[in-house]
């Protein structure tokens, strides 16, 4: 065999993924898993069964086009112009994809050159350094953190966003609502991302998957803002609103010369997929806004019952304002190692969570910080908030270290 590794160099340190670690640590423990981010129910059965009646009637059980279904590309264009006023032409301006995931990395492979450097908001979701390493690119982190005092939240560092450009950066990477910590970008934080991108020419590739689970604040598009219908490339999908995660359906939007540059990207990666799940999708996006309103109380008050749980249990907490993950310092507890923390945790209480120093360039700056994920059953959640109470909190003799700035 020749000696020459298998693995392409670019892809070095990406191995298996966190989630599915933790998941099969689930699975062998027989523990609660908040750690992969997946509801434990489906979402609304007459979207199933729009799925199911597509099925019967043939329609998408054979290759759909290339850009999507031409009833799911006008129902997506209807949600951007029904929740943010944003006008797009279904025909030219929007293409499905096969969830968000490869959405990224078909704008991220048609847009980048190798060398060219992408901003992302550390720590972020894991494609994302993959997808960036597949393309040839460097990525540059601008690291969130947490605000101090309790209750705060992760916040970004625009002096440090504007210092992280140079004349290589290509485009910015964002995602807000921000997973893994539940960060939502102000007006103000976007306003003045936009104006950076327009001053300094750049594209903005957003991840807004979830864009309908906002509980404090509200979810702005950059897209809509002065400057940046014209460089930005949005991205969103219906798992994370529709509790449909498998199903694998999500979207591009944008100019027709950025979607063009995205297809020709996407076409050779899966090239079409979930051809009946696309025309029950289009019938999700047209449900009334009591949907969405339901979806958002119902998580909120999940986000608030896991929360003040891991709260009594010890944990600082850091409540989101978004998405359907809590981030927890696990210092109050004596622990300072997240990764042997979430190995450890099932066996010590029956619970799995996931270490947020995956989601960093450099796994020290988010060693202490542990995911939890609040997307399941209301009994589920109490049970795990009980066995999570039997951790002990360690004695701490400095009680302001917790409330301290990481």
């Amino acid at each position: 065999m020749n000696a020459r590794p298998l693995l392409n160099r670019r892809l070095h340190g990406f191995g298996t993924t966190v989630f599915a670690e933790m998941s099969a640590l689930a699975v062998r423990t027989g523990s609660i898993n908040l750690g992969q981010g997946f509801p434990d129910t489906d979402g609304p059965e007459q979207v199933r069964e729009a799925a199911v009646r597509a099925l019967r009637e043939g329609r998408g059980n054979q290759y759909p086009p290339g850009p999507g279904v031409p009833e799911l590309r006008a129902a997506i264009a209807d949600h951007q112009r029904r929740f943010y006023g944003l006008e797009y032409d279904p025909d030219t301006e929007v293409l499905v994809t096969a969830g968000a995931t490869e959405a990224i990395a078909a704008a991220l492979l048609a847009l980048l050159e190798p060398g060219d450097e992408v901003i992302a908001l550390e720590p972020y979701y894991d494609s994302y350094a993959a997808c960036v390493a597949m393309a040839g690119g460097t990525r540059v982190p601008v690291t969130l953190r947490p605000s101090p005092g309790p209750g705060s939240a992760y916040r970004l560092d625009l002096d440090e966003l504007r210092d992280a450009v140079t004349d290589r950066t290509r485009l910015i990477l964002l995602n807000t609502p921000h997973n893994p910590t539940g960060t939502v970008l102000t007006r103000e934080e976007l306003t003045a991302i936009a104006s950076l991108a327009v001053e300094r020419d750049l594209l903005v590739v957003t991840d807004e998957v979830y864009e309908h689970l906002v509980f404090d604040g509200e979810h702005i598009p950059i897209a809509s803002l002065p400057g940046m219908r014209e460089r930005t490339v949005s991205i969103s999908s219906a798992g994370k609103t529709f509790s449909f995660t498998g199903w694998k359906v999500g979207w591009v939007t944008g100019t027709p010369e950025l979607v063009s540059a995205v297809r020709s990207a996407k076409q050779y990666l899966t090239y079409v997929s979930a051809g009946p799940f696309q025309y029950a999708v289009a019938e999700a996006l047209a449900l009334p806004d009591s949907y969405y309103t339901g979806l958002r109380g119902d998580l909120r008050a999940k986000r608030d019952l896991l929360a003040d749980g891991l709260a009594r249990a010890g944990f600082r907490v850091f409540r989101p304002a978004g998405t359907y993950f809590v981030t927890t310092d696990i210092r109050p507890l004596g622990e300072s190692d997240g990764v042997a923390f979430c190995r450890a945790l099932p066996e010590r209480c029956g619970v799995v969570a996931v270490p947020n120093a995956v989601f960093y360039d450099h796994a020290a700056q988010g060693a202490h910080f542990v995911r939890f994920a609040f997307c399941k059953r209301e009994e589920v959640l109490r049970e795990a908030v009980e066995r999570l109470g039997a951790l002990t909190p360690a004695p701490d003799p400095d009680p302001d270290r917790a409330r301290s700035t990481s």
